[in-house]
């Protein structure tokens, strides 16, 4: 058994949203996405399936040219090769859920964009 909450040792960044690895196992990872009014991740997109959960706060979340404003307890799912972009419209907390073969490196190095 493993165990983890979304909403335990939050930390922000200064500067940009803060990623935290919460469980992996052979068949999902769960990451912590942690923003700031005002900070965002801009386009990117992954080879694998992902779904996104806002467990608090509020996401302008961009899908293509499409703008949606996601909300505590919004979910989606994209499939692979969808560009997709996040702007914290107040402090969120966001659910990350990627594909086993997916990697957190990967979700890291989307800051850098």
């Amino acid at each position: 058994m493993m165990y983890a909450s979304f909403n335990a040792d939050i930390i922000f960044g200064d500067t940009q949203p803060v990623i935290t690895p919460l469980i992996t196992n052979e068949y999902t990872k769960e990451i912590r996405i942690v923003f700031r009014e005002g900070q965002s991740m801009k386009a990117h997109k992954t080879s694998f399936p992902i779904t996104v959960m806002i467990v608090s706060g509020e996401i302008d979340f961009g899908v293509g040219d499409e703008r949606i404003i996601f909300g505590a307890g919004d979910v989606i799912a994209l499939e692979p090769n969808v560009i997709h972009d996040l702007h914290a419209l107040e402090d969120a907390i966001v659910r990350l859920s990627l594909h086993k073969n997916d990697n957190i490196a990967r979700v890291n190095g989307v800051l850098k964009l």
